[in-house]
């Protein structure tokens, strides 16, 4: 049995335990709140990584991006992509979880703290995203001031002498690996934590949590879909790519993200697929792919929104117009900053849940179905990519539309 167990993948693994957990819970109640610590370790491992982590990879994907003048007319014209679609899909994820109110049906029970939800207005959000002290700020975990000071270190590295930026880019390239590997190794207990921590909610709350749950899921895939829909359009509208062509040829790619749930995982595809399936200029794609890896990923904004309404909504807590504004500004910064590996996503989450003092237990409980929209975060997150350098090519007038309109007949 044991030896059949290790040969089960990961992701199966922890839907066993999730699925264990969950039936625990249904049938002792609260008696099997003792294992609740368990899961609340996990989490603080989770945490005590998140931070360190999310500097690490914005110093190293910032400093790798080559010189200042690499920016150009088409690193203007990729980052405006990337901030407007990360942008938008973040007001999808809220939009769509405002209309499901599938938070609503987990009922939670029992007092909650006065500051749950709360947030200072956007000019004091804005004023605040400086740090003064850059220690106290590592020190309270304010995440938006670490990402303020992250991507401000990695624009003076990019204006370093070429022997010093290397040295730099080097040095902070293998801490943010060793951190990736870090929390790598926290998530090798997800099946034991995340299994704690569905036994334990579900026998503190029962089995009304279930339809939340699914009803979580779908409306996740539904925000999806939706920007895939719009993917579609700037393809056929703006590039004027033919876009059934354009998914056929990118096909390879989302097997790939299916399979890894990792963004950092399918750049080598997504790189092939670029070179010799489109045969986009190798000058454009070999920057924007490897950038959009690191900060373009809106499959995981959604997942991020949806998350932070779905918390909301589990206790109670509406939010107001000028905080849906802080939420997208915020979701923004944690998104660029979250990492491309599997789970990195479930990290950025918590943090994103820890900004506006919402509970992170109700966070841990979506983690056990997390690598269900994994795998959909992760195919938009790449197809985003794949997008904008396509359309960016085309704006440029660096890819032959000959080229594309010959091939989409032969296809």
């Amino acid at each position: 049995m044991l030896r059949y167990y290790f040969k089960l993948s990961f992701a199966t693994r922890v839907l066993i335990w999730m699925l264990i957990g969950s039936l625990i819970g249904l049938t002792f109640g609260e008696e099997v709140l003792f294992l609740k610590p368990i899961g609340e370790i996990f989490l603080q491992l989770l945490v005590m990584a998140a931070i360190p982590l999310v500097f690490f990879n914005l110093v190293s994907g910032l400093s790798s991006i080559g010189t200042v003048g690499a920016f150009g007319k088409i690193g203007v014209k990729v980052f405006v992509y990337y901030l407007l679609s990360t942008s938008m899909a973040i007001v999808v994820g809220i939009t769509i979880m405002s209309f499901t109110k599938s938070g609503v049906g987990m009922a939670l029970t029992g007092e909650t703290p006065d500051d749950i939800g709360q947030m200072p207005d956007l000019g004091v959000v804005l004023m605040q995203m400086v740090p003064t002290n850059i220690f106290r700020s590592f020190a309270e975990g304010n995440l938006i001031q670490i990402v303020v000071f992250a991507v401000l270190l990695g624009v003076v590295i990019l204006y370093l002498p070429e022997e010093r930026k290397k040295w730099f880019q080097n040095g902070f390239e293998k801490i943010a690996d060793l951190m990736r590997r870090l929390v790598e190794l926290i998530l090798k207990a997800s099946p034991l934590g995340l299994g704690a921590l569905m036994a334990a909610t579900f026998g503190e709350y029962g089995s009304g949590i279930v339809g939340s749950l699914a009803g979580f899921i779908g409306s996740v895939y539904l925000g999806l879909l939706i920007m895939v829909l719009f993917y579609m359009s700037i393809v056929g509208l703006v590039g004027r790519i033919r876009p059934l062509w354009f998914l056929k040829n990118t096909a390879p790619l989302y097997a790939t993200t299916v399979a890894t749930c990792s963004s950092l995982a399918s750049l080598a595809v997504s790189l092939e697929i670029a070179e010799k399936r489109l045969k986009l200029p190798k000058k454009i794609f070999s920057f924007t792919l490897p950038l959009g890896a690191q900060f373009n990923k809106d499959g995981t904004s959604i997942m991020l929104a949806a998350i932070l309404i779905f918390t909301a909504q589990a206790i109670g807590l509406e939010f107001t117009f000028p905080q849906m504004v802080q939420i997208v500004i915020v979701g923004l910064l944690i998104s660029e900053g979250s990492a491309g590996t599997p789970g990195g996503g479930l990290v950025a989450a918590m943090l994103f849940a820890q900004a506006f003092n919402l509970p992170l237990e109700i966070v841990a409980v979506l983690g056990g179905i997390y690598r269900l929209i994994d795998m959909g975060n992760t195919t938009v997150n790449c197809m985003g990519d794949m997008v904008a350098t396509s359309v960016v090519s085309k704006l440029e007038k660096a890819w032959s539309p000959n080229y594309e309109m010959e091939n989409s007949e032969d296809q």
